[in-house]
């Protein structure tokens, strides 16, 4: 059974010989302990290339990268018939910091819609194909929904979590023209990921439950997630939805959406256990991510979590084990080997610890 095998029939209720191990390709470098570990059994997830292209045929962007102070930025110009707007960010290792967002006042209200109701969604189905004649038997290839749901979009990408507060206090209606504007626009790509060769779509997720709360999550986030779904299981796909932070508080509207899979989910870390996931998510797919501070305690630290995991996964169907943020650096190597020495020892299905 190859990786890739692995994580397919998981993903598809089928049984598997044991948990599978993954990684996103960026936290993992070429070298002998990625081959070792590739020959175990791990399987590399590969988030590129994109199901779909876009075009924007009445808007112009540039980008400008340059250094000040021996710190790299990079600052992108957006032309439309509305009116410019322009944003400048950080990039750093693994993330990138926003220095100021596309949204900067109330007079950017009329060009932020122009530039998102004119940007058409095209599907790009030859590149992810090609792509999945190349790589073989132990990397997966996951599909994306392009940007957030709509509201999130607006409040990580277009505002800012503070100038949000703001504008959905003072200027509501305007947020929500901006709101329907992206949600024409997903539903375009929700069509194009159904219709994709993909198996498994991914959209959404990085909820920040203090700040979205459980009305407006209930109300303005997860319907985009059921419909989503909906398109996507009329076509024999599932639903991957990045959910890495604190979920206690959304836990029962999740429990009750149609995500078929709760991905990057991070017991210990959070505010919830692997135990507590599963008795509020009995039949959603948990692909979780590895507690990440774990990664810095000793090899024997890192087994006991991963027996933990192990333990409260029982009988350790529909659980995938990977690696979703970022690894302290120095740490990957011993600390990847330890986990995937441990599942192969004892992750073996059905798992015989006790809850």
């Amino acid at each position: 059974m190859t990786p890739l095998d692995r994580v397919q029939r998981v993903l598809r209720g089928e049984r598997v010989d044991r948990v599978p191990f993954t990684t996103y390709e960026n936290k993992i470098t070429p070298c002998q302990t990625e081959r070792e570990l590739r020959n175990e059994g791990l399987c590399i997830v590969q988030r590129s290339p994109s199901i779909c292209r876009h075009a924007s045929p009445n808007v112009t962007t540039r980008r400008i990268h340059y250094v000040e102070n021996d710190v790299a930025y990079v600052r992108t110009d957006v032309h439309t018939p509305k009116g410019d707007l322009f944003s400048v960010a950080r990039p750093a290792e693994g993330t990138t910091w926003h220095e100021k967002r596309l949204f900067q006042g109330p007079g950017d209200y009329a060009a932020l819609e122009f530039m998102i109701r004119d940007r058409q969604v095209l599907p790009n189905y030859d590149a992810f194909r090609r792509a999945q004649r190349e790589v073989g038997g132990d990397v997966f290839l996951r599909a994306s929904i392009d940007g957030y749901s709509p509201l999130q979009e607006i409040i990580i990408c277009l505002m800012g979590v503070e100038q949000f507060a703001v504008e959905w206090s003072e200027r509501r209606d305007e947020v929500m023209r901006l709101y329907d504007a992206i949600t024409a626009r997903r539903r375009e790509s929700y069509r194009i990921a159904a219709e994709s060769p993909a198996e498994q779509v991914a959209y959404g997720g990085n909820i920040t439950s203090e700040v979205i709360g459980l009305e407006r999550f209930e109300r303005f986030v997860l319907p985009h997630y059921d419909e989503c779904a909906q398109v996507l299981h009329a076509h024999g796909k599932q639903l991957c939805v990045h959910l890495d932070g604190n979920c206690r508080l959304l836990a029962d509207a999740i429990g009750r959406s149609q995500i078929d899979c709760v991905e990057a989910f991070t017991p210990y870390e959070t505010d919830m256990t692997l135990a507590e996931a599963r008795q509020a998510w009995p039949n959603k797919i948990l692909w979780i991510n590895f507690p990440s501070s774990v990664h810095l305690a000793e090899d024997e630290v890192i087994a006991q979590t991963t027996r933990r995991i192990l333990r409260e996964a029982v009988p350790g169907d529909r659980l995938l084990i990977g690696i979703t943020e970022n690894v302290p650096p120095d740490t990957w190597q011993r600390s990847f080997a330890a986990i995937s020495r441990t599942l192969n020892q004892e992750g073996r299905l059905p798992l015989a610890y006790l809850p």
